[in-house]
């Protein structure tokens, strides 16, 4: 009988939803949305090809922040997918086994991405407090085993949360508020005792994030003890300098993260357009935002992308006098 019950839980369909009350308009609503993603992809992809390709980027400052890069698309990708489905009308049908599967990618990745914020965290302290051991410290092969951890660390705790859902039986509407699958968001639909998964939910939560926020928070303190140290006004500005970045992308993650899951928790009742909305910041906004405050705060970053523009429009230039020499040779 629960293998029945299970067997039917996960060939049932959800409903995705779009924005309520705009569904005329959801074909021009998808091109603000298809144009922050392209700039997303395009500013994440742009970071990881300089990084990889410029040898002066080789230092783990840069290995971090590729990982960034890449849990942001990772993030990302997912719900973009299923987001423009229903936009262009191509459908708001979704299958449990597959919206599982997107649930676990998109918890995976933000657990994921805090995690990286939090090395990328250790990383800056290194590099101010122990300058003459950072290369020492954070070898290459030490930063694949933080980032293999990273992942691990992050996908391993969501397994029984998941699995539990192939036991629960969905008797409402089953329609979601959000145009992809998020865990509080499906078991709200359940006609079963969920405490388990609200439980266990706010448990990883709190180690995970919460201990995430908590480090990051410890290490700035060091980070700061240090600085004040300094004897000069100019070396002081400029060790927090190398910090700016990173303080952006923590609050980029973190602000939106906190906001959707108040709303959650205690604005149930809220206009749908508002969860919608948060829903959608929390995704879209640190994979657009993160390559473009690096670009502008790493000089680094931003001579490599001028770099790759310039070379591009070289690239351009001699095609075309090729093309023109090839004309006046017929």
């Amino acid at each position: 009988m629960a293998t029945t019950n299970s067997s039917s839980i996960m060939s049932s369909t959800f409903y995705l939803t779009g924005i309520p009350g705009y569904e005329e308009f959801h074909h021009w609503i998808s091109i603000p949305f298809c144009l922050l993603y392209i700039v997303g992809i395009t500013g994440n992809c742009s970071i990881l090809h300089i990084v990889r390709t410029d040898p002066r980027l080789h230092e783990p400052m840069y290995y971090f922040l590729a990982m960034l890069s890449l849990t942001d698309m990772a993030m990302s990708l997912p719900a973009m997918v299923s987001l423009f489905r229903v936009l262009w009308s191509i459908s708001r049908e979704i299958q449990f086994n597959i919206c599982v599967v997107q649930m676990f990618l998109i918890h995976t990745f933000s657990f994921t991405e805090s995690s990286v914020l939090l090395a990328m965290a250790l990383d800056r302290y290194v590099a101010i407090c122990h300058p003459l051991r950072y290369a020492t410290i954070l070898t290459p092969k030490l930063i694949a085993k933080i980032g293999v951890a990273a992942l691990l660390r992050s996908a391993i705790p969501l397994i029984p949360l998941l699995v539990r859902l192939a036991f629960i039986p969905f008797c409402r509407s089953h329609v979601l508020s959000h145009s992809y699958c998020l865990h509080q968001d499906i078991i709200r639909l359940a006609c079963a005792d969920v405490r388990f998964n609200v439980i266990y939910g706010m448990v990883v939560i709190t180690m995970l994030w919460g201990m995430d926020s908590l480090g990051i928070l410890i290490t700035y303190v060091f980070i700061l003890h240090s600085v004040l140290r300094i004897a000069s006004r100019e070396g002081r500005l400029k060790a927090l300098n190398t910090c700016a970045s990173h303080i952006c992308a923590v609050l980029i993650l973190y602000v939106p993260m906190i906001g959707l899951s108040i709303v959650h928790r205690f604005a149930k009742h809220s206009s749908p357009f508002v969860h919608i909305f948060m829903a959608h910041i929390y995704l879209m906004v640190p994979p657009v935002l993160n390559p473009i405050i690096y670009s502008v705060k790493t000089k680094q970053i931003r001579q490599g992308i001028l770099h790759l523009i310039c070379a591009h429009k070289i690239n351009s230039s001699a095609m075309q006098s090729c093309h023109q020499d090839n004309k006046v040779l017929k």
